[in-house]
């Protein structure tokens, strides 16, 4: 039986070709997105914002309205009511009250009393509370773990490759880690603590399909040194192709049957994954080999000067370009 292949060996799609049309396209996404959380903003969770969350699914689709009348006649803040996926998910965001978490444990009691009372059908799965301290301290703490893991990133490839390489992995992370924010920012799905674990790990995967095609394109110039450079980069990117494929596409069909029929608590983490990985892996093909290209890459860039000028890599050069 033949192995499956889902990009044949010869595969030659010429993705620098459209690098122009790809590039803005990407730049008015990431303006839109900016644009997007600072408008709008974030659907802050418990755990950013401070407060109680409560949740709570009915067999019957949830009257947001009468909801809200039952729960401020409580005389206990002002609700926060959303529905969660489907109009039978419903989400309860209420201030913290005075007097710590004793008071906090009354409020949830009396909510849930006030609620079964009026909806019999009524379960509820999950009860949070957070401090408005410790909710800062999360803020801050998810802040510089994006911020650092990026700059690290970009770091280790300018060291690992050259500079020109660490830009270019650094502006696809932000590209994908911005068009995430802004797709929680467009939606106001529930922003905490999983969908910047999301986060990371989008990062991580980003980087590591970008240090794929990158290895690849460092291979291919120490081997093809008279080869245009566009055609260079377009052939990296179709050998890693079939790689990049096969690794999204796996990723993509786990995570779509988590989001469907996965639980609710990790309904944000799995948007966040699903779309990053689509996201990442368009920045890997299209943007960080494109920028490598408007940076003045050339196939000769990184050869020691007396090799540039001919001697054995000329050799090599004219050896491997019969080849191409």
């Amino acid at each position: 039986m033949r192995p499956l292949k889902l990009v044949p060996d010869n595969t030659n799609i010429p993705f620098l070709k459209y690098r122009t049309w790809a590039m803005g396209f990407s730049i008015l996404l990431i303006v839109a997105s900016l644009a997007l959380v600072a408008v709008r903003g974030f659907n802050l969770g418990v755990d950013f914002v401070g407060g109680q969350m409560i949740r709570v699914t009915f067999e019957k689709p949830a009257e947001l309205d009468e909801l809200r009348n039952t729960i401020t006649d409580l005389n206990l803040g002002e609700p926060t009511i959303q529905h969660m996926g489907s109009t039978n998910e419903v989400s309860i965001r209420m201030p913290l009250p005075e007097g710590g978490e004793d008071s906090a444990n009354r409020a949830a009691t009396e909510i849930r009393r006030a609620i079964t009372a009026a909806h019999p059908d009524a379960s509820f799965t999950a009860v949070e509370t957070v401090s408005g301290k410790v909710s800062e301290e999360l803020f801050s703490a998810g802040a510089w773990a994006l911020g650092l893991a990026m700059l690290a990133i970009a770091l280790y490839i300018w060291f690992r490759f050259e500079w020109q390489f660490g830009v270019g992995a650094l502006f696809a992370l932000f590209h994908d880690v911005a068009l995430t924010l802004g797709f929680f920012a467009l939606t106001q799905l529930e922003f905490d603590l999983n969908v910047v674990a999301a986060i990371l790990t989008i990062i991580g995967y980003s980087l590591n399909d970008t240090i794929v095609v990158y290895d690849r394109i460092r291979e291919n110039m120490r081997k093809y040194r008279k080869m245009d450079i566009a055609a260079l980069l377009d052939l990296s990117v179709n050998e890693t192709l079939s790689r990049t494929v096969v690794t999204s596409l796996s990723l993509i069909i786990a995570l779509t049957i988590l989001l469907v029929l996965g639980p609710e608590v990790i309904f944000g983490f799995t948007a966040a994954m699903l779309l990053g990985i689509g996201i990442g892996t368009f920045s890997s093909v299209y943007v960080s080999a494109a920028i490598l290209l408007w940076l003045n890459i050339k196939p000769d860039s990184f050869l020691p000067k007396e090799d540039a000028k001919g001697g054995k890599a000329e050799r090599v050069a004219k050896d491997d370009g019969a080849r191409v």
